[in-house]
């Protein structure tokens, strides 16, 4: 109403509407209608009083909106409505109009009344929750740089973040997956990063850490649960689309994200934590804080004393999956291959895996622990978890057959190695069923059998079970005569005497 009494007081002095208007206190069209009515209702005369607002609102009536701004979505406002309280978004309103009700307006009409409906909307109200000290921690995930990865691969980095609620000092580590091995390893770093452990841990519902969202009953996974117990904090997931309960993480996170990757550069990623380990205790860590406007470092000074101790053996954190055991009686987790035994071949099984040994379960009852493979592709094989058919076959390798060839006999030990040397054909299997003869014929028989298949340079499991079955390896040995090789490439006896002719009678 300023507005409209300063013109007022103009127009009562004299001035010309376009010289008002060039003044820009106020537009042609507008100062037309004013100086129409306050011709009507004598305010232009300098000796009447100048009307106050009430008057003014009076007379000029309700503002009139222009014809542009009113939706032709107008006739549809209470099922438009109907659709924004439940959450339908502005593409699939529009879709639902032109489909249901023949709407042949635009989306521009759509996001209008939205617009309006959204403002007769009470306003959304937050809270700005307190903590004391050693109550909480916040954690969350941010997207890192991008650095090469040891595989030789450019690949994305993520930040974890843990922050103290209390006093905003921050705990960060740069990682490559959002694995639950990396979350549980990350919490365990920052725990002693901060010397204790707070109350509990506010963390969003991420699959590292939560199996199933739920704002009542969220279901937490195994190795987190342990983890949890083994330090002592509770677990506080944040009700499913709420981010708001975890946002000073969060603001950390974008605090990260705004000072310290900008301008920087890293050679690896243990460069990039040695970095932000300095960031957050010499620039993040004594900053003066927005919201406490005390230097986070400063405010930890007096939380650390308040936070649980560490315990004096650090939890063994361990990731658990399920796994099927194949019929070869292994499961396989992070590129190798583990045992189990092979009544088992087929069932569903846990799997404990930790920085040094990988447990299997049958339900809640330990099956078997290995030690972790160091390699993929590595197979951690135990001999009795195999059916005996292939135990059998395994025990029985290259050095089991030299050891029993050697107690047979000297030719036996021969044959045996001959077989073994073999670079074209895999001859265990053959070895194997040679010594397995001993039982049937006894070790002097196989000795001589072994000795006249050398004689014969026949090397061979089918020439060893033939001499035995034959009776031969109980015969003398006669040596194989091989006539001398001839000295000559020609006939040693002339052509007249190999036909008994007359010599020079052949032509």
């Amino acid at each position: 109403m300023f507005q409209y009494r300063q013109v007022l007081v103009r127009l009562r002095a004299g001035d010309t509407v376009r010289e008002i208007a060039r003044s820009g206190l106020m537009g042609r069209d507008k100062l037309g209608e004013l100086h129409a009515v306050a011709q009507s209702q004598g305010w232009l005369d300098a000796g009447a009083d100048v009307p106050d607002d009430q008057a003014i609102i009076a007379a000029l009536g309700p503002a009139r909106r222009a014809s542009s701004t009113v939706s032709s979505a107008e006739p549809h406002r209470a099922a438009v409505k109907a659709w924004l309280q439940a959450g339908v978004q502005g593409r699939a309103i529009h879709a639902a109009l032109k489909r249901e009700h023949a709407y042949t307006g635009s989306y521009s009409a759509v996001v209008r009344m939205l617009r309006q409906l959204r403002g007769e909307l009470p306003p959304e109200v937050t809270v700005r929750l307190s903590f004391a000290p050693a109550e909480a921690a916040q954690v969350d995930f941010g997207a890192g740089p991008v650095l090469t990865h040891p595989d030789g691969k450019p690949r994305r980095t993520w930040a974890f973040v843990m922050t103290l609620c209390h006093s905003r000092h921050q705990y960060v580590e740069f990682v490559w997956d959002q694995s639950s091995a990396t979350w549980l390893g990350c919490h365990r770093r920052a725990f002693e990063w901060f010397d204790g452990v707070p109350e509990r841990v506010i963390i969003d519902n991420a699959k590292c850490a939560i199996v199933k969202a739920c704002s009542h009953d969220p279901l937490v996974q195994r190795a987190y649960a342990e983890c949890a117990e083994g330090y002592g904090f509770r677990i506080d997931a944040c009700p499913p689309h709420d981010p708001q309960k975890k946002g000073i993480v969060e603001s950390g996170v974008k605090y990260l994200k705004g000072n310290f990757l900008p301008t920087r550069s890293f050679r690896d990623l243990a460069d990039l934590n040695a970095q932000v380990r300095q960031w957050a205790l010499h620039e993040a860590g004594v900053r003066v804080h927005g919201s406490t406007r005390e230097q986070p470092l400063a405010l930890y000074a007096l939380e650390r004393p308040l936070l649980k101790r560490l315990p004096a053996v650090a939890p063994d954190l361990g990731s658990w999956h399920r796994v099927v055991l194949h019929r070869d009686c292994h499961v396989q987790h992070d590129r190798a291959f583990y045992s189990a035994p092979f009544t088992l071949v087929g069932k569903t099984l846990w799997l404990r895996a930790t920085d040094t040994v990988v447990a299997l379960y049958e339900d809640y009852r330990h099956v078997h622990t290995h030690l972790r493979a160091q390699r993929a592709g590595q197979r951690m094989t135990v001999a009795d978890h195999l059916p005996p058919e292939a135990r059998h076959f395994f025990e029985r390798d290259r050095r089991w057959c030299a050891t029993q060839a050697q107690a047979v006999g000297p030719r036996c030990t021969e044959l045996i190695a001959r077989l073994l040397a073999d670079r074209v054909a895999e001859r265990l299997r053959a070895a194997q069923g040679v010594l397995a003869m001993a039982k049937r014929y006894g070790a002097p028989r196989l000795e001589a059998a072994c000795e006249r298949a050398l004689a014969h340079d026949s090397p061979y499991y089918r020439t060893v079970k033939t001499i035995l079955a034959s009776g031969a390896d109980l015969q003398p040995l006669v040596q194989p005569h091989t006539p001398a090789a001839y000295g000559r490439t020609r006939f040693t006896r002339s052509a007249a005497d190999l036909f008994g002719v007359e010599p020079g009678t052949l032509h």
